[in-house]
């Protein structure tokens, strides 16, 4: 393959051409002279351009100061160059070098900043041409040519009157697109105006060297390449890149043709590089590519600056240079939007600030998150709130320049250099919750409507997860009110058990779920304890456990046994499902199916504890030695599914033992086995601790290290014991006549527990209830008293299941009255069944009031 002559109008070799005068073929240029230079101003390496250029072997380089190369005088043009290249990726420019052999040398010089494997950066300078001394001209150079050698260009292209000549010059120099020749060394021969502007380099500047030296990456490799391999007869090729404006490297936005260039003999020559700018099909899918990335980093938490900082970082560098997303102080709501700014100014708060400078005209301008922002009322910001729709806005706008003249942080905000402004309201829903802005700056080209449309779809999206944050917020607090107001607010009164709670709502964006406890006073001196855990989260979930927690006193206050009571809850769970089976959200509608919960009934005077669960998990006890166990109550289904049965578990209980009740969310941690979980709580349980609100927090402390992902509420019950000192029990024979012996036992008891006041209620009491037992019952028949701390209980037992009434008797009936009088007088009154036989009890107050 013949070389291409070093300049485009050489003429061909007189072996090629028609006869003439032979000419002499032009010597073969030398190699580029390329250097690289460290941060600190060392050279790392010299090639053999270099060398040929400056005369210096590498070893009298390498490793040296650069500075040592410049000519004396050219310290300060050095430094100067240095600092000029500070900050930018690239530099260009010309430098009077010193000779081996003390000549000055002017060269235009272009260095890369590049780097190596780690953090180390350094610059790879390049240099085309041999040096010229000052004020010479090189040696065997005509008059006329180039410094660099060459034909003049008028000849290069024709005849330099030819007008066609003329025409071809100008039709390469003004081509709408980007056009470059590179010889049979893969060199830079010419550059049209295209090619100098899109990577701000002359053609002088780039002569003679290769395209990674023009443009160090691995497109730029790819592109030499594929040029090679046009000249070795492989065809026109194409790429789907070129090189990028300014030196930055690869650009998608480019179409590159590679065309081989022949002689009339067909011999390929040279290479031309024609670079198309696809610009809007570019810009269009970059656009499309920002949007769907969006999706993924716009709202990724329930914070609303957080979400705001987000939109900021998606939009800049991708859209623009700056972006300031303020949120309204006093978010609008509902209807439709206005065609007239409001009257009064808008209060804000800047909640995000992002800008491609960090010491940009724009990055101490837009302030910091937090600070209040006050729009006057006919701003662009308060006229597209109003309107409800983005807007453009280029740098002579009249409302852009009235605002910054109004608004000195609007005036910081734009700056001096920006040239393109876009103003875009945050919606959702019908609610106008802020503003976000965006600029450019260091972007050439100004917005258009495209990148307004983005823009909107961008702020929609953080507007919509702000929005959805903010409702959940609210819902989240209102389910938090609601869970807390069914929860019991103060324990009642009652001397059985000495009891301590706890309840931990979830932290996760799930909301609170519906897990409750109580403590329900009985008759005898008994108490229930119940804890119970809705499936679900939410309003509804509350809402469900709060109908369950009434179904429960309700039924508790029949005195049914631990498993009836749960057979009971079971159907109303069902019926709560068919009535909600017909709403939109199954996942939240069905009526507490899948709920559990545990009933367990201490009796303080036989000390025993009947249990009974549905799908809940067992309660553990602590025996007042330290030993620690889970009570072996059978596990019953969750609530909800019905015609499956629960079973009741007694055990004796010495006083001073600890029940501890609880719901799965103190379980379920993600750092540990339920093993490992089940230890930790066994060992908080049996250390001795003074008060049973140390007991909790142990057990909390213990089993969590991060915010529960459930609700959890927990329940902690010390027993105690009435002795026989406290209660009293009589047989009484199934005869009228042993009415005034009970009445008897009673009064004498009385005093012996010095309740004397309490005589005359109680004796009309047992009068009452003993009657009713022989009359209408069955023996035997026992007549018991219990003496709390503040409440005298009176019981009379039988064994008919038929339960006494109240009735209000008429004016001439003789009885019907006795009932009535004793709910008179008691505090309460009522009936508890037993496998066989009734119980029929009454409380009366032995406090003063």
């Amino acid at each position: 393959m013949e070389r291409l002559p070093t300049h485009p109008g050489e003429r061909p070799h007189e072996s090629d051409a028609s006869p003439g005068p032979a000419r002499t073929a032009p010597p073969t240029p030398p190699p580029p002279a390329t250097a690289a230079v460290d941060a600190r101003g060392i050279v790392t390496e010299w090639s053999e351009g270099a060398r040929q250029l400056l005369g210096y072997p590498p070893s009298e380089v390498v490793g040296q100061p650069a500075a040592r190369l410049l000519a004396d005088d050219a310290g300060t043009a050095g430094a100067a160059a240095l600092r000029d290249a500070a900050g930018r990726e690239r530099w260009s420019g010309t430098v009077a070098l010193r000779h081996r052999d003390g000549r000055r040398l002017r060269r235009e010089l272009l260095a890369h900043r590049r780097t190596a494997d780690g953090p180390v950066t350094e610059w790879l300078v390049v240099s085309a041409v041999t040096g010229t001394p000052e004020g010479q001209t090189p040696a065997g150079t005509p008059e006329g040519e180039a410094a660099g050698g060459g034909t003049p260009r008028s000849e290069a292209y024709g005849s330099g009157t030819s007008g066609s000549g003329r025409l071809g010059e100008w039709a390469f120099r003004q081509a709408p697109c980007v056009m470059a020749v590179f010889d049979a060394d893969l060199r830079l021969v010419r550059a049209n105006a295209g090619m100098e502007q899109v990577l701000s380099l002359t053609e002088d500047q780039m002569r003679g060297l290769r395209l990674p030296e023009i443009v160090p990456h691995p497109v730029s490799d790819e592109t030499e390449a594929k040029m090679r391999r046009v000249l070795e007869g492989g065809g026109p090729q194409q790429l789907r890149a070129g090189a990028g404006p300014a030196g930055t490297g690869a650009n998608d936005g480019w179409s590159t043709s590679l065309v081989p260039l022949e002689d009339p003999a067909g011999h390929v020559r040279a290479v031309c590089l024609a670079a198309h700018q696809r610009l809007q099909e570019h810009l269009a899918r970059q656009r499309m590519l920002l949007l769907s990335e969006a999706s993924a980093r716009i709202g990724t938490t329930a914070d609303s600056g957080r979400t705001a900082q987000e939109l900021a970082d998606i939009a800049v560098p991708g859209l623009a240079d700056f972006a300031a997303v303020d949120l309204l102080d006093a978010p609008r709501h509902g209807g439709a939007p206005s065609p007239a700014a409001p009257a009064r100014p808008l209060a804000a708060t800047r909640t995000a600030v992002r800008s491609v400078l960090d010491d940009g005209p724009t990055a101490s301008a837009a302030g910091t998150a937090g600070t209040k922002t006050l729009y006057p009322a006919l701003s662009p910001v308060a006229r597209c709130l109003a309107q409800g729709h983005g807007a453009l806005y280029d740098a002579a706008d009249p409302d852009l320049l009235r605002w910054a003249r109004q608004d000195p942080g609007a005036a910081r905000l734009l700056g001096s250099t920006t040239h393109s402004v876009m103003v875009v309201p945050m919606r959702a829903h019908g609610a106008t919750l802020g503003v976000a802005l965006f600029g450019r700056h260091r972007h050439a080209e100004p917005f258009e409507a495209d990148d307004l449309w983005l823009a909107e779809e961008l702020t929609a999206k953080a507007a919509v997860s702000i929005h959805t944050a903010r409702r959940d917020s609210r819902e989240h607090t209102s389910t938090m009110t609601l869970q807390r107001s069914l929860l019991p607010q103060t324990l009642p009164d009652q001397g059985a058990l000495d009891i301590a709670t706890r309840y931990l709502p979830a932290g996760t964006r799930a909301g609170v779920g519906g897990d409750w406890f109580d403590v329900i006073p009985l008759s005898g001196a008994r108490v229930a304890l119940v804890v119970g855990d809705v499936v679900g989260h939410g309003i509804r979930a509350s809402a469900t456990m709060g109908r369950l927690r009434t179904a429960v006193r309700t039924l508790a206050d029949v005195d049914l046994p631990p498993d009836e009571l749960l057979t009971h809850l079971d159907d109303l769970v069902l019926h709560l499902s068919a009535d909600e089976s017909g709403t939109d959200d199954t996942a939240e509608s069905a009526g507490g199916i899948g709920t559990t919960c545990l009933y367990a009934v201490y009796d303080p005077v036989s000390r025993r504890c009947a249990l009974a669960r549905a799908g809940h998990p067992p309660p553990a006890a602590v025996t007042p030695d330290g030993a620690v166990r889970f009570l072996d109550v059978p596990a019953g289904p969750p609530l909800g599914l019905g015609g499956l049965p629960f079973e009741t578990f007694e055990t004796e209980l010495p006083e001073g033992s600890l029940l501890a009740l609880y719901t799965d969310g103190l379980l379920a941690a993600r750092d540990h086995d339920i093993d490992e979980a089940l230890d930790k709580m066994f060992a908080a349980l049996a250390r001795p601790a003074k008060t049973l609100d140390t007991v909790c927090d142990r057990v909390l402390t213990a089993m969590l290290t991060h915010r529960p992902d459930d609700d959890i509420a927990l329940l902690v019950a010390r027993t105690r014991a009435l002795h026989a000192d406290r209660v009293a029990a009589w047989d009484l024979a199934s005869d009228p006549a042993v009415v005034a012996r009970a009445r008897k036992h009673a009064t004498e008891q009385l005093t012996a527990w010095g309740l004397d006041d309490a005589a005359f209620i109680t004796e009309l009491t047992v009068s009452e209830l003993v009657t009713n037992a022989i009359r209408y019952g069955r023996p035997p028949i026992q007549l018991r008293l219990i003496h709390e701390d503040s409440t005298l209980t009176c019981e009379v037992f039988d064994s008919s299941s038929t339960a006494p009434h109240m009735r209000r008797a008429r004016t001439f009936d003789e009885g019907g009255r006795g009932l009535l009088l004793v709910g008179q007088l008691a505090r309460r009154w009522g009936t508890r069944h037993a496998l066989t036989g009734k119980t029929v009890w009454a409380e009366q107050s032995l406090s003063p009031g």
